[in-house]
């Protein structure tokens, strides 16, 4: 969890209410994208602290089209945003075209938003390009007094970007999501134990530990979190983790042979 600064808690009690009521009434109102542009711009700056002038730039050029807003810190480009009008709704579409903007630039962090929602993406770019959404918020959700809250919120912000906490969130979504739980439940540790307990409980049952883990697998644990490529990195950092352990294990225990030797 982030340190969050005082000024940034602050700074969000002040300006946060004032920007919930007027990104609402412009969702009402269906305002033109330019408006919006020119909202995100004030919440950027009011809310989550950036420099209107020094750090926000407006149609940033990528190729042969545009970025609607650029992040720049000590002339550093660091975030690409695009802006979609306040009454509608952001779609699939709009998420691959600030991605497409995100990867040619060589940058690794977007934000999608029609002022109302925001969203965090995660750009990668290997053989092909391919995202991760990292976090989504509604403004008008959004409580200054509540920690969780805060946390969401100092993604997006200055503070945030500047200190790296997007990558460590990031991170710390990665260890410890759906995927990751799927793969441990599934994992002969914890089978084991499963097998044990309903022994115990039950003892004329005769269950092993075969036929529990295809049963987890076919009709306890949800499929999405057992097929495609995330439930595999999943499994792929489980197993890292135990080799890790299982080499820390090893090393003790050569250390206290060797000392009962000597």
């Amino acid at each position: 969890m982030n340190k969050l600064s005082k000024k940034f808690i602050e700074r969000v009690a002040s300006n946060l209410k004032k920007y919930q009521r007027i990104t609402l009434a412009q969702q009402k109102s269906d305002v033109a994208e330019a408006d919006t542009v020119t909202l995100v711009k004030d919440i950027l700056a009011d809310v989550f602290g950036y420099d209107k002038y020094d750090e926000l730039t407006s149609e940033h050029q990528i190729k042969a089209t545009y970025c609607d807003l650029a992040i720049k810190i000590a002339g550093k480009l660091r975030l690409l945003v695009e802006v979609k009008s306040a009454g509608s709704s952001l779609a699939d579409n709009h998420l691959r075209q600030v991605i497409d903007y995100g990867a040619h630039q060589g940058i690794h962090w977007v934000i999608l938003t029609n002022a109302v929602e925001w969203r965090l993406v995660r750009i990668y770019v290997a053989k092909q390009i391919s995202h991760e959404e990292v976090c989504r918020i509604v403004l008008a959700d959004m409580n200054p007094k509540n920690e969780d809250h805060l946390q969401c919120l100092f993604l997006f912000a200055k503070e945030g970007l500047t200190t790296d906490a997007m990558d460590a969130f990031h991170q710390q979504a990665q260890l410890f999501n759906k995927f990751t739980v799927s793969a441990i439940i599934r994992s002969d540790a914890v089978i084991s134990v499963v097998r044990r307990e309903i022994r115990r409980l039950f003892p004329d049952i005769k269950v092993g530990n075969e036929n529990l883990s295809l049963m987890v697998e076919n009709e306890v644990i949800k499929r999405d979190t057992i097929e495609g490529d995330k439930a595999k990195e999943a499994v792929a950092r489980m197993r890292k983790a135990l080799n890790k352990l299982e080499r820390a294990k090893n090393k003790v225990t050569k250390v206290v042979v060797a000392d009962l030797a000597s």
